[in-house]
């Protein structure tokens, strides 16, 4: 996960919270990382392995720990194997590598990471957590975060740069979902009271924030496909078309 590839289309410009949490968190990240990085591809292991073992660990603490309530150990194996998608850029970038594939399997990779996450929320409410409010509002973040995610992408397929900062994207899902996870996992774990609630409230603020995004990326596909549409009719009228050019010659004497 992380793999670079060039970027497609005009990127949105990041917001300046955005901005500094990238410049500085990423940069401490890579230094700390380096290191290990660098060892993992002497010995011979792609990027794009890191990739799939790390997807293969979050699905494991998000099926295994989650549906079982087991929040807070669960919540710690998915942010173990999360910074994969920090090493495997590393590594890519050190072997000086730029692949579209390895673009795309992290895209792929991510959307099933996410899924088994919002899917072991969903399973926990469903059973032993007995809430089926919950346990709708868990698979609806799973989908809007997929339909989130593919908008975005459809966008940029069709050649828009689809040049907007959602409110809450995947960053921000993730970071509020297992933030919640594995401090209301205190409650069962460490027997902290009335922390659980903040699962919850965080599933809440993810689905809403959710439908905003949607909401402004939809918006911006709509207006930029609208000049882009409106860019390509007046095109052709400033240079006459070879039929036309023919026409006028044969008519001059």
């Amino acid at each position: 996960m992380g793999q670079p590839v060039a970027s497609r289309g005009r990127a949105a410009t990041p917001t300046l919270g955005k901005a500094m949490l990238n410049k500085y968190a990423r940069a401490f990240f890579t230094r700390v990382l380096t290191p290990f990085a660098a060892f993992l591809i002497r010995r011979g292991v792609s990027p794009d392995t890191v990739t799939l073992l790390g997807t293969a660990g979050v699905m494991a603490g998000a099926l295994v720990f989650y549906p079982r309530g087991e929040l807070f150990w669960g919540t710690i194996v998915i942010t173990l194997f999360v910074f994969s998608d920090l090493v495997d850029g590393n590594m890519a970038r050190q072997l000086g590598r730029s692949s579209r594939w390895g673009a795309f399997l992290d895209s792929t990779l991510d959307r099933v990471a996410d899924s088994a996450i919002f899917g072991g929320f969903a399973l926990w409410y469903a059973g032993g957590g007995d809430d089926n409010v919950l346990c709708a509002v868990s698979i609806f973040c799973l989908a809007s975060g997929q339909v989130v995610s593919y908008t975005k992408a459809r966008g940029e397929s069709i050649g828009l740069p689809v040049a907007v900062n959602g409110l809450v994207e995947r960053a921000e899902r993730l970071v509020i979902s297992l933030v919640a996870a594995g401090l209301a996992g205190f409650h069962k774990t460490f027997g902290v009271p009335g922390i659980e609630i903040l699962l919850p409230i965080a599933l809440w603020i993810v689905a809403v924030g959710s439908v905003v995004t949607l909401i402004q990326r939809v918006v911006t596909v709509r207006r930029e496909s609208a000049e882009a549409d409106a860019a390509a009719e007046a095109s052709p009228s400033a240079t006459a078309s070879p039929d036309n050019a023919s026409q006028s010659s044969e008519a001059t004497p």
